[in-house]
């Protein structure tokens, strides 16, 4: 099962491919997708993106996760985190938002097993 392919990303809103909703923050993974609202782990752009945040992404089997920190990068991605990530025996690649969809697009289009999250405001 491959990872869906994100359409198109601005301001606010994220297209992925084969789904119909626009989504402000999301997590992909093989064979699906779906909104990334912060309110469930209480996360703030400070100390930003938290392993409870990944977990779902994780457990899917992915061997990459390409996280993105927004188009102006507030986002922020803690050592802690990375670790997490690692520990799991995956690879994790931190861009800003727009560079870091090409990145996840690209993979797609590899077929390798990538899961991401997206931040698509600041």
């Amino acid at each position: 099962m491959s990872s869906p392919e994100i359409a198109s990303v601005s301001w606010g809103r994220m297209k992925v491919k084969g789904n119909s909703s626009t989504y402000k923050d999301c997590k992909l993974w093989p064979g699906g997708s779906r909104a990334w609202d912060w309110r469930e782990t209480g996360t703030d752009h400070h100390p930003g993106v938290q392993p409870a945040d990944l977990e779902e992404v994780l457990e899917k089997g992915i061997d990459l996760l390409v996280i993105g920190r927004g188009m102006s990068e507030a986002l922020q991605v803690p050592s802690t985190t990375l670790d997490f990530v690692r520990q799991k025996g995956v690879e994790v690649r931190v861009l800003q938002t727009e560079k870091a969809v090409a990145e996840y697009n690209n993979l797609v289009g590899q077929g390798a097993k990538v899961g991401g999250v997206f931040h698509s405001t600041c």
